[in-house]
């Protein structure tokens, strides 16, 4: 893992300082993942390759500097906790639905240190209900459709941020898809961007969306609806 991120890192143009942090996070993901769903990647190269570096890749793609972040779906931590391990001046939320995957959040963040981030169970259209435009970028690798998590994310993102969708890199049908969605809720598709993971050849994408109004306030809504009618 160690040889990875020290061969990875300075292509996104990293510091190895925080190289054992991040070490320490993914120890604590493999042991918790014996007892609970967290990743089906085991191998500790490819933690370090295609959860690590790949979340660190918004970095290099984003210029993300001392921001407020939510990450909404972030699962296991990503792309969040290697954001804030990175890059001790963002403040960065990690928001999930799963209250397991808070607990564990919270435990290694707490271990590590990490004053810049907050772990918080919930769902994300409620979330939003008392956190409406307040985060400078929302981060999503979740799986659902762009459409679904434009409604999710944009609602958080104050005007003249960003929503940053991590993607596969086959997805042009999703996004002329998420169209109608992102311009509804108040943005605008400002990029997509490909990128290869440090260390490897695969090849993912970010789609980049500017948010360049407000977002309707009857957005979003439940979510049950945003999945049975997305924009």
């Amino acid at each position: 893992m160690r040889e990875t991120l020290e061969q990875g890192l300075p292509e996104l143009g990293l510091e190895p300082a925080c190289i054992p942090a991040l070490e320490s996070f993914s120890r604590a993901l493999l042991e918790k993942n014996q007892v609970m769903n967290l990743t089906a990647i085991t191998d500790p190269r490819d933690v370090a390759a295609l959860h690590l570096l790949d979340s660190l890749a918004l970095v290099k793609l984003a210029g993300l500097e001392s921001q407020r972040v939510v990450d909404v779906g972030t699962g296991a931590g990503f792309p969040g906790a290697p954001l804030a391990i990175a890059l001790p001046g963002l403040h960065v939320t990690l928001l999930d639905s799963l209250g397991k995957r808070i607990d564990f959040l919270r435990e290694i963040c707490g271990a590590l240190g990490l004053e810049n981030t907050a772990c918080v169970h919930g769902r994300a259209e409620e979330f939003a209900g008392e956190h409406r435009e307040v985060f400078d970028i929302a981060v999503s690798r979740a799986v659902a459709g762009l459409p679904v998590l434009c409604e999710l994310c944009l609602p958080l993102v104050k005007v003249g941020g960003r929503f940053l969708a991590m993607k596969s890199s086959h997805t042009e049908e999703e996004i002329n898809q998420s169209k109608a969605a992102v311009s509804t809720l108040g943005g605008r598709i400002e990029a997509v961007k490909d990128y290869q993971i440090p260390t490897t050849d695969v090849i993912h994408r970010v789609v980049c969306i500017e948010k360049i109004k407000p977002t309707p306030k009857k957005y979003p809504r439940r979510f049950a609806q945003i999945k049975k009618q997305p924009l």
